[in-house]
């Protein structure tokens, strides 16, 4: 098998795989059946990753899921393609509007295991899908999940995640998008569960005119890392990308942010932005930020900002000199703070599961 990368790697300097490393997973166990959430979606469901066909929707755009070649430097995506056996495979026709379609990942085990989904979604010409991803667990488990997208003419996907999973799990996804002309990848990751997670994001805007819109927010506390890195690649003239991550770390909990903006000499007109801001809650509380530009074209605006601070003591004891408690009046605030990265998250059930997740996070904290 591929070994894992280490903190040698320049695109793993800030996240070391060694507790991963210490650790002999074995095969998936047979699952038992969680509460699924009561949404009225279409879904997938994979317990411990595989397909539960009993607990899921007849697509009549799904397919079966078949091996791939994978030839990419990325580590973790080599990993995924030599241990994969089951995955999402969605193909929208052209013109079609899929509506939302829910994807849920549950792990469980007494004994460490790991999994490999390996997850493929493609649009064709002006066709529209939302994607709701949740992922959550219990236990000891590394969930490597690969997810490319391909995006035609015209296409537009929105994808909403929410990691969930188990606070003694291992959460390390790649997701990979491809966007032909005018073709728009909206795309949210709320990282609240696993001991250590990844998400890396590659945004490839191959078209005249496309859109990808990559927002994110950790809230991490106790031990946790979260990493959350992107490389958004503008191939083409006229294309727009704008990232926003913010996070929230409480106690010893460590945040990373990694976003690199790469502008070929062809992409004129290019408008390329990341914002990274983040909250500690503590003094033990880490944030790492790093964003890079890398830009060949001379017609160009693209720009990045990070700022790192804590609570503002002003507004909390304004909202208390109002007569809301302390621990509502930190949670207000904290909502406000969250609220720039949440823009993308129109659809009604995916906003109303996340504000949930936050809650639920803010009352444990």
């Amino acid at each position: 098998m591929t070994a894992l990368p280490t903190k040698k790697l320049e695109a793993w300097r800030y996240t070391d795989l060694r507790p991963l490393s210490s650790i002999e997973f074995s095969a998936p166990p047979p699952a038992s059946v969680p509460a699924l959430p009561e949404l009225a979606l279409p879904r997938l469901v994979f317990l411990n990753g595989v397909l539960a066909a009993e607990l899921s929707s007849p697509l009549a755009f799904s397919q079966s899921f078949t091996a791939v070649a994978e030839e990419s430097a990325q580590p973790m995506a080599r990993i995924n393609a030599e241990q994969a056996h089951d995955g999402a495979t969605l193909h929208i026709p052209a013109g079609t509007d899929a509506g939302t379609v829910l994807l849920i990942s549950h792990a469980s085990g007494a004994e460490p295991f790991a999994f490999h989904l390996r997850h493929r979604i493609t649009l064709g010409e002006g066709a529209k899908l939302t994607l709701i991803e949740i992922a959550k667990g219990d236990g000891v488990y590394w969930h490597n999940p690969v997810t490319d997208i391909t995006l035609a003419h015209g296409a537009a996907l929105t994808h909403i995640r929410l990691q969930d999973e188990s606070r003694e799990a291992f959460n390390l996804a790649t997701i990979r998008a491809h966007m032909a002309e005018a073709a728009s990848y909206e795309h949210f990751t709320a990282t609240i569960g696993a001991k250590l997670s990844r998400t890396e994001i590659h945004a490839t805007l191959a078209g005249t005119g496309a859109r990808a819109h990559l927002n994110a927010a950790q809230l991490l506390k106790d031990t946790q890392h979260g990493d959350f890195t992107s490389v958004v690649a503008h191939k083409a003239p006229s294309c727009a990308s704008r990232q926003t991550v913010k996070s929230v770390l409480a106690d010893t909990a460590r945040g990373v942010f990694q976003g690199r903006i790469e502008v070929d000499r062809v992409a004129q007109k290019t408008d390329g932005f990341q914002l990274s801001q983040a909250l500690l809650l503590s003094p033990g509380a880490e944030m790492d930020i790093k964003p890079e530009l890398e830009i060949f074209a001379d017609d160009v605006k693209c720009s990045h900002s990070a700022t790192i601070g804590a609570l503002d003591e002003d507004q909390v004891f304004y909202l208390r000199s109002r007569g809301i408690p302390e621990a509502q009046a930190r949670s207000m605030l904290i909502r406000a703070f969250l609220e720039e990265a949440l823009e993308p998250v129109a659809q009604p059930d995916a906003k109303a599961l996340l504000e949930t997740a936050i809650d639920d996070w803010w009352v444990k904290q």
